[in-house]
């Protein structure tokens, strides 16, 4: 058994900082830069309970969804039975198309340990 949760939704744009400083706005919520990590800016509680960050990519804008787990390969298994094909992978992530063509990634857990296990579902 392993454990999943959606942790984050990303707005990827080749033009981060006009698209950090409309979603700031129009969310209502602090744009910051995410230290180490210059492709992201993070959006503050922008949505209660989902990290929300703007990143910088050379592609086709569009939203993409993260989806943390305690156990990456399983998770990765259980999308691409579920009809998803895997793109690529990133360090530990691993970037799917779920059918449909939206993008989501696979990534070990990130957020706080307590708000994980509070809100994770668990598969088979």
């Amino acid at each position: 058994m392993h454990r999943s949760r959606v942790y984050a939704l990303l707005i990827d744009t080749p033009e981060p900082e006009a698209a950090a400083a409309f979603w700031s706005a129009a969310l209502g919520a602090p744009a910051h830069p995410l230290l180490g990590e210059e492709q992201f800016t993070s959006l503050h509680e922008a949505i209660p309970g989902l990290a929300v960050a703007v990143q910088a990519v050379d592609d086709t804008p569009r939203f993409h969804l993260d989806i943390e787990t305690d156990d990456v390969e399983a998770e990765t298994a259980r999308l691409l039975g579920l009809g998803a094909t895997q793109v690529t992978q990133w360090l530990e992530c691993r970037v799917l198309r779920a059918p449909g063509g939206h993008l989501l990634c696979v990534l070990p857990v990130d957020s706080d340990p307590d708000v994980f296990q509070a809100e994770a579902r668990t598969w088979p």
